[in-house]
């Protein structure tokens, strides 16, 4: 298991109410299942499924969510921004 820390972005860390949080995962598929368990709100999970990852600076989606994790490192939340 991985020492995980997941930081929050705009509208994620307005639904989670913090701007961080540690959890213990194998993948990342399960640390954001940790993180959706703990706060079991649909905003939180809405913002969170819509975002794009970054696992210590490196997108990942699809089967990568699936990739095992090792050591420390960080999950970037990032939900989609307005602007131009």
């Amino acid at each position: 298991m991985a020492e995980v820390t997941l930081n929050f972005w705009a509208g994620a860390r307005a639904a989670a109410g913090t701007p961080s949080e540690s959890v213990e995962a194998s993948t990342v598929a399960q640390a954001l299942e940790v993180v959706l368990d703990r706060h079991a709100d649909d905003r939180f999970t809405r913002v969170v499924r819509a975002s794009s990852l970054l696992v210590d600076g490196v997108s990942v989606s699809g089967d990568a969510l699936g990739r095992p994790l090792e050591g420390r490192c960080t999950i970037e939340v990032l939900p989609p921004f307005a602007g131009g």
